[in-house]
């Protein structure tokens, strides 16, 4: 018998307005899966505030299906091949978050905005490095982010590695404000623990037309990878 979830993303939990967080819905997709590198395909905007259902398939993964019965996003198990640089200092990644407050545009996207409260919002600020090929950040987690273990679920941390990829497509790809996370394919090596330091940085790998390849990690301060992933961005269609 499939056991099929009732599953809602809270209103705040947005990137665009009106737009469940990619990484946020990835997350709630690769959580419940037994394989530990795990592919999501997005396939229709995810809505807000809006009972869906969340259930097994015979890959592996599990399928997000709207109140319609469209497929909205899937997760199948994957064989994830990047390769991630070293991990820059906690000086450069808390310099680089430091000039990000006053760079960029204040949002209240669930992964970046400066303008979410703490606990509903990573507050992940990632931004340009102009010396090397890098977007990168100093993140804390605020313990309201943690679930009932002392830690942060998949949710959060498929989140964290998403905003990132998008940063790394405009500033380093010439991506325009817009585009989407279409597909996320990641895997976590060690738990992420709230109130503990953490160098977030991504990185170009490919990009032709619309599309975007990007890679994201997150590592201790001492370089230790805690979580990576490959990520495709597309630019909408004009």
């Amino acid at each position: 018998m499939i056991r099929t979830e009732t599953v809602t993303v809270p209103e705040y939990v947005h990137g665009y307005p009106g737009v469940a967080f990619g990484g946020y819905v990835a997350g709630l997709l690769a959580g419940p899966c037994e394989a530990t590198e795990i592919h999501v395909d997005f396939r229709a905007r995810v809505p807000l505030e809006t009972p869906m259902s969340l259930r097994p398939t015979r890959s592996g993964g599990y399928a997000v299906t709207g109140a319609d019965g469209v497929l909205l996003a899937e997760s199948t198990p994957a064989v994830l091949t990047i390769d991630p640089p070293p991990a820059p200092s906690w000086a450069d990644a808390k310099a680089v978050t430091d000039a990000a407050m006053v760079s960029r545009r204040v949002t209240d996207c669930y992964g970046c905005g400066a303008a979410c409260a703490p606990g509903r919002g990573l507050r992940l600020l990632t931004w340009d490095t102009p010396d090397h090929d890098l977007v990168i950040a100093a993140w804390i987690p605020d313990p309201g982010l943690a679930d009932e273990s002392g830690r942060l679920p998949p949710e959060v941390v498929w989140s964290a590695l998403d905003c990132p990829g998008g940063w790394t497509a405009m500033r380093k790809q010439g991506m325009g404000f817009g585009g989407v996370t279409a597909a996320l394919t990641a895997t976590q090596l060690q738990p992420i623990y709230p109130d503990s330091p953490y160098i977030s940085y991504a990185w170009p790998i490919s990009h032709g037309g619309r599309k975007h390849i990007v890679g994201i990690a997150l590592a201790t301060p001492s370089g230790e990878l805690c979580a990576v992933a490959e990520a495709l961005w597309i630019q909408p269609k004009p």
